[in-house]
C-alpha cells in the first residue's frame, strides 16, 4: 500500500525561503522519524502545496562566452563541473566564430557544441546548450543531427538556443555569407521548420526560400518529449523577435546595443507580446541575464526580485571578461546560486 502525505503551506507565510526551508525540514525529521509507526506504507512521496510562493519556480544558470579566458575548451569542461557541483541548474555558452575584427583583437575560441558534448559526459543532472546558435549560418540538417545527439549523451538535458547571429559584419560577412537581418530571420524562420520537422521521428520534406529537403526521415526522435525545448533569443526594441519566440519553448532577450542591459520594462512589453501570440505562460521559459554576489542575500534579493514580479524563471549569471579576471568569475561560480529571500 502507498502513501501519498501532502502538506499544504498555508502555515509558511514566513519572512525568507530560509525559514521556510528550516520549518520544512523540522517536518521532514519528524516524518523520518514517526511515520512508520503511523501507518503501514512507506510514503511514495511527498508533495508540497505552496500558495502565493513567489519565484519558488526561479531556476539559476550560468551564461559564458566561448572565446578570451573560456577560449579553451578544457576551462569550458572544467567549469562545467564546477557549475554543477555549486548547485546551479544550468551552464549555458555562446556560440561564436568571430567577434571581433582582425585589426582589432585576435582571441582564442572553442567550438561550444563540442565542448557542451564534454560537460554533458561529466555531469548529471544541469540543464546545458548553446546560447544562442545563429541558425542563419549553420546547416541546419545537421544541427538537427547535432542536438539529436547532445539531447541523447546529455539523457534529456539540452535546451537549444537559437538567433539570427551577431555581429553580422563579422559573424557573418567575414565568412562571405548573407548578413542582411531580413535574409537572416527567413533563414531562421525556415530552420526552425526544419529543425522540428526532423526530430518528429517521421517523414518530413520542406520546400522554402532558401531551403529545400527531399523526404527523409531521423531517428533516433529527441530524448526528451514532445521535442528538444528551444529558446529563442531576440534584441529589443524589435517586436518580431519575440513573435517568433511565442512559438516556442522561451525567450531570451538582449539589447539591440549590447552590453547595455535590458529593463524590467522591456520584459514586460516582451511577455505581453509573447502572451498575445500564446494566450498564456505555461510551462513557458522566460530567460534573463546579470550579476549577483552570491555572499550578499540582501543584495541579491534586490538585484532578482523585480525580475521574478516581472516573469522571469531563469537567472542566468553573466560570467564574461567584462566582468572580471577569470580567477574571479571562478570564484563566483564556485559560491553557487543566488540566495533570494522572498
Amino acid at each position: 500500500m502507498e502513501t501519498c502525505l501532502i502538506i499544504t503551506s498555508h502555515f509558511f507565510d514566513l519572512p525568507s525561503n530560509r525559514t521556510r526551508k528550516h520549518v520544512l525540514n523540522l517536518i521532514l525529521q519528524f516524518i523520518h522519524t514517526n511515520f512508520t509507526q503511523n501507518f503501514r506504507g512507506k510514503p511514495s512521496y511527498l508533495r508540497l502545496e505552496s500558495y502565493d510562493d513567489k519565484g519558488k519556480d526561479m531556476k539559476y544558470g550560468i551564461n559564458i562566452p566561448n572565446f578570451g579566458q573560456f577560449g579553451d575548451i578544457n576551462t569550458l569542461v572544467e567549469i562545467g563541473s564546477e557549475v554543477e557541483d555549486a548547485g546551479w541548474d544550468g551552464f549555458f555558452i555562446w556560440d561564436h566564430l568571430l567577434v571581433f575584427k582582425q585589426e582589432d583583437m585576435v582571441l582564442p575560441f572553442a567550438d561550444p557544441w563540442i565542448a557542451l558534448t564534454a560537460i554533458a559526459c561529466n555531469t548529471k543532472r544541469i540543464r546545458l546548450g548553446p546560447l544562442v546558435t545563429p541558425l542563419p549560418r549553420r546547416r541546419p540538417w545537421k544541427v538537427a543531427r547535432e542536438a539529436l545527439s547532445l539531447d541523447h549523451i546529455s539523457k534529456g538535458r539540452l535546451t537549444l538556443g537559437v538567433g539570427i547571429g551577431a555581429p553580422p559584419e563579422i559573424e557573418f560577412e567575414y565568412f562571405g555569407e548573407e548578413s542582411d537581418a531580413r535574409v537572416r530571420a527567413q533563414k531562421l524562420d525556415e530552420s526552425l521548420d526544419i529543425l522540428t520537422g526532423l526530430w518528429s521521428g517521421e517523414p518530413f520534406s520542406y520546400n522554402g526560400n532558401h531551403y529545400h529537403l527531399e523526404t527523409m526521415t531521423f531517428l533516433p526522435k529527441p530524448k526528451q518529449t514532445p521535442r528538444i525545448p528551444i529558446w529563442v533569443g531576440g534584441s529589443v526594441p524589435f517586436k518580431a523577435p519575440f513573435r517568433r519566440a511565442s512559438r516556442y519553448d522561451g525567450v531570451a532577450p538582449v539589447h539591440s546595443k549590447w552590453p547595455q542591459p535590458i529593463t524590467t520594462k522591456h520584459l514586460q512589453k516582451i511577455l505581453q507580446i509573447v502572451q498575445s501570440e500564446r494566450g498564456n505562460l505555461n510551462n513557458y521559459d522566460v530567460v534573463v541575464c546579470g550579476e549577483t554576489s552570491g555572499v550578499d542575500s540582501h543584495k541579491d534579493t534586490e538585484r532578482v526580485t523585480p525580475w521574478i514580479d516581472s516573469g522571469a524563471n531563469w537567472w542566468l549569471e553573466d560570467i564574461n571578461d567584462l566582468r572580471a579576471e577569470i580567477v574571479v568569475l571562478r570564484d563566483r561560480i564556485r559560491a553557487g546560486p543566488p540566495t533570494v529571500e522572498i
